[in-house]
């Protein structure tokens, strides 16, 4: 069997397990007949290699899987990790599976395309990881977009939250003592002391992030229900893909879906929504209709000018 071909078959055995309980044969044979095995070669699973794949699933993954010893042997997933360590594996495992093919296939840019990126700043990735964890003090210089600023800062890092394919430090700026987000993309000259932080920071992150959209969330301010309106069709896609955890769909009628959520609208759930355009509107509150009626009326605005002015025009 190929060499670098185990991450495939854990994410296989794990995909065949979550659908229903499987025996040897049952696990071999769904195996063989994937895309996957045939591509690779491969035409035999023996129980000895289920087996310990099942020892290695267990110990990268958390995920504990038994053999019923009565009736037909079935293998099972007895339990899972919690929420946040379960989306974490399930993002692994997707990364694996596209890397298996690249890894498999070097004519994969004929036919694999990714989207067109700047560097993210995933070089500091570990470096940020471990200051965290051992609370060392970092410094960096840091390019702020609005003002294309570059600026000295020293902090204590607290942690690394994701939103929108970027990835953020959210950590202690030791100037003025506030907690602050920085994008990864922007840090440069990143250095990790040997000086430790002793400051006991209080923040509950898995609550602090809970009803929030994109980085941070405002404090001292209470999250809120959050109602759309949007058509059939684009509601199927939001109902695939939440736009947030607290997502919930509330109503159905022949032509448009409605959904409810419990969070903080800061500007970037407002960026979200007008994403959707005309397909999406915003029921519920009144303050984040508000906002978004003048957000669109100042585009429109925008658009007039540009019609009344640009190419075409009899403006003298």
């Amino acid at each position: 069997m190929k060499k670098d071909f185990f991450l495939t078959r854990y994410a296989l055995i794990i995909k065949k397990l979550e659908a229903a309980p499987a025996n040897y044969s049952q696990i071999s044979d769904y195996l063989l007949n994937t895309h996957e095995f045939q591509d690779a070669g491969v035409t035999s699973y023996s129980v000895r290699t289920l087996q310990r794949d099942i020892l290695e699933i267990s110990r990268l993954f958390n995920l504990s899987i038994h053999n019923k010893k009565k009736g037909d042997n079935r293998y099972y997933i007895e339990s899972r990790p919690v929420m946040e360590v379960d989306e974490y594996n399930q993002k692994l495992l997707e990364s694996f599976q596209i890397s298996n093919v690249m890894n498999m296939h070097p004519d994969f840019s004929e036919f694999i395309f990714f989207e067109s990126r700047k560097p993210t700043g995933l070089e500091y990735f570990y470096d940020l990881f471990f200051a965290i964890r051992n609370k060392r003090i970092i410094t960096f210089d840091y390019i702020v977009y609005k003002t294309k600023e570059r600026t000295s800062r020293k902090v204590h890092p607290l942690a690394l939250k994701e939103s929108k394919n970027r990835w953020y430090l959210i950590a202690v700026d030791t100037n003025d003592k506030k907690l602050k987000s920085f994008g990864l993309d922007r840090i440069q000259y990143l250095e990790v002391s040997k000086g430790r932080f002793r400051e006991r920071y209080q923040y509950q992150f898995k609550e602090h992030f809970r009803h929030s959209f994109g980085v941070m969330s405002p404090t001292g301010v209470s999250p809120e229900k959050v109602v759309l309106k949007c058509t059939k069709q684009q509601g199927e896609y939001i109902r695939s893909f939440p736009i947030h955890q607290s997502q919930k769909s509330v109503k159905e009628t022949p032509e448009e879906s409605f959904f409810e959520f419990f969070l903080h609208p800061t500007y970037d759930f407002v960026q979200e929504i007008l994403s959707y355009g005309k397909e999406v509107t915003v029921l519920e509150p009144r303050s984040l209709v508000d906002e978004i009626y003048r957000t669109l009326t100042a585009s429109v605005e925008n658009y007039r000018d540009l019609n009344n002015t640009g190419p075409g025009s009899h403006e003298e």
